[in-house]
């Protein structure tokens, strides 16, 4: 018998006699492999023959958001670019159409919020995802201003549904100590999604906007659907616990000083708690602020690398996929960073870097100059947003986690909406994108002092009692 068997902590089933042969004795039951059992005081977990399932949702996240990323967020700078071309629809109002699913988002994430604790992210994310992709069909059919903006409503209210916020609560409910890890991955989707979206943009190019919006319906479906299958709730209703770390040891009943584990779903922040804290706040409005800046390039970077750099426009969807490729890094560096050293002074650093970014976007009149401005974009924009959402979830904890990260959402809502708005009204005033991208990035510079001034809050004593 090896001698790893032969340690007590491993156990083999008694009538399953192994010969020397390797083979097995005549009515003994089938052999099965060793479950190695955690040893006490060891800093390896061996019991689980199966990987944490925390990492699987981490998986399904990663999936889900690379499809929204891909097909939805990144791909609409493309659709903008086409549709300017084909109907001559104004940039303004191609932003009001952005900033229509932002809003949606951002009025549906208070409900889904509750929704998602009440119900579950998986069976909430099984519904959006048939909601997105049927708006992608209607999207397809859209020939005039007027479908525009309902079937960007549904498209939505879909993405919303099935994406971020849903995911956000299960990993929250897996994860604390590799939080940031397991955010910095599920961000790195979209991600993804954006590095792919070159694909997205070769396909309209090749064989028409509404054959590929159509497709990515499709591709919602066969995709999502199964990925959303990994999704699950909190570990306690599957037997394993948060991080994937065993069971602790139960102290005597007589032991003096003895302390009751608080169960880790109830642990955390109120809404009403975290609603009256400044942090709650500042770090929406903050991560609102950098947000003017990711909105409004993801709009408007295609058509101002067409229209104001000459660029063609496969040449400038090449260029934006630089975006993303430097934004996984950003997004992986963020989340083993975040867990490892202050996730303030990261986050507010990130929002820095990405002020400087689009400033550099401004006065860019050659190819090197703007291939700096994606790199340190995209690095900046990967490091701060899973940096940001853990700080949240280190600050306000799992308990009500859905519903606090929804009204947040509410608040950065103003961020997506107001940049490629604002944006596309100051370059059909002025002729250009650089008076409107200089104006968010200052705006995100500031934002940058709110995070500096959000330190960890502290729970009201009668309540935390």
């Amino acid at each position: 018998m090896p001698a790893f068997c032969q340690h007590p902590a491993v156990r083999i089933p008694e009538q399953a006699a192994l010969l020397p042969s390797g083979g097995r004795a005549p009515g003994a039951a089938p052999w099965r492999p060793p479950v190695l059992q955690y040893l006490p005081g060891s800093q390896y977990i061996a019991h689980p023959s199966r990987l944490f399932h925390g990492w699987w949702i981490v998986g399904a996240g990663m999936v889900l958001n690379a499809l929204i990323g891909a097909l939805v967020m990144h791909a609409y700078g493309a659709y903008v670019a086409v549709f300017k071309t084909e109907f001559g629809w104004s940039s303004t109002m191609l932003a009001l159409g952005y900033s229509t699913i932002q809003g949606t988002n951002g009025v549906v994430g208070p409900g889904q919020g509750y929704l998602t604790d009440r119900f579950g992210p998986r069976a909430i994310i099984r519904v959006g995802l048939v909601i997105l992709a049927g708006g992608l069909a209607l999207f397809s059919q859209i020939s005039q201003l007027g479908h525009l903006f309902p079937t960007l409503f549904v498209i939505a209210v879909g993405m919303s549904l099935g994406g971020f916020l849903s995911v956000m609560v299960a990993i929250v409910n897996w994860f604390e100590r590799y939080r940031a890890t397991a955010i910095s991955f599920i961000t790195g989707g979209f991600a993804l999604g954006g590095v792919v979206v070159y694909l997205v943009v070769r396909s309209i190019d090749t064989f028409g906007w509404s054959e590929t919006a159509l497709a990515s319906a499709v591709l919602v479906l066969v995709l999502g659907l199964p990925a959303s299958q990994l999704i699950r709730t909190r570990p306690e209703d599957y037997g394993e616990r948060i991080d994937g770390d065993p069971a602790p040891e139960p102290p005597a009943a007589s032991a003096p000083g003895a302390v009751a584990e608080i169960p880790h779903e109830v642990s955390g922040f109120t809404v009403g708690e975290a609603l009256r804290t400044r942090q709650f706040w500042f770090i929406s409005l903050g991560h609102g602020s950098a947000l003017l800046v990711v909105s409004a390039v993801m709009v408007h970077l295609i058509t101002h690398l067409t229209e104001s750099l000459g660029y063609s426009f496969t040449e400038a969807g090449a260029i934006q996929s630089v975006i993303p490729i430097a934004m996984v890094v950003g997004t992986l560096g963020g989340g083993i960073l975040g867990d490892r050293v202050n996730k303030r002074a990261l986050g507010a650093g990130a929002m820095v870097t990405a002020g400087i970014a689009i400033l550099i976007l401004v006065v860019a009149n050659a190819l090197w100059m703007i291939f700096v401005f994606a790199l340190l974009h995209g690095l900046a924009w990967g490091v701060r947003g899973p940096v940001l959402l853990a700080l949240r979830a280190d600050y306000f904890g799992p308990r009500d986690f859905g519903k606090i990260m929804g009204l947040s959402q509410l608040v950065m809502t103003s961020g997506m909406m107001t940049g490629p708005l604002f944006a596309g009204l100051m370059r059909d005033l002025t002729g250009g994108f650089e008076a409107g991208f200089f104006i968010v990035a200052v705006i995100a510079l500031f934002g940058a002092l709110l995070i500096v001034f959000s330190p960890r809050p502290t729970r009201p004593l009668a309540a935390a009692s």
